[in-house]
């Protein structure tokens, strides 16, 4: 199956699997997926994942969610940068998600991080998505 945004979908799978209350959700691996569940994972808003790989070659991320008393800890996740329009930062104009409260995942020429990551590298990039 072809995907024309790949982060979208990955995203939109994410709110899907918490709006029915699943544990687990699972994604097609790529490089860029993984690399922005690690920012995820890093900034406590999923368990971690897993990469499962099959027969034919293909292979997938099993996303554990993650819960704090049976409310999904990321209450709003969504893309921001898409390929229809891409959306990019300096370092002086990343935008603060909540006041801090949440973050902006960036794809700066140092690698996918969070904002606050960026501003101690003094990198500007690619905002691919808001989460918080």
């Amino acid at each position: 199956m072809s995907f024309s945004d790949p982060i979208g979908d990955m995203l939109t799978r994410i709110r899907n699997a918490q709006m029915r209350h699943k544990n687990t959700v699972t994604t097609p691996a790529s490089g860029l997926r993984g690399r922005v569940l690690d920012v995820l994972q890093t900034e406590g808003f999923i368990r971690g994942y897993s990469e499962v790989k099959f027969e034919n070659g293909a292979s997938e991320y099993e996303i554990e969610l993650k819960y704090s008393e049976n409310v999904p800890v990321i209450r709003e996740i969504e893309r921001v940068s898409r390929p229809g329009r891409r959306v990019y930062a300096s370092v002086k104009n990343i935008p603060s998600v909540a006041n801090g409260l949440g973050v902006s995942i960036l794809s700066t020429p140092k690698g996918v991080m969070a904002d606050h990551e960026a501003k101690a590298a003094n990198v500007g990039g690619e905002v691919l998505c808001r989460v918080f």
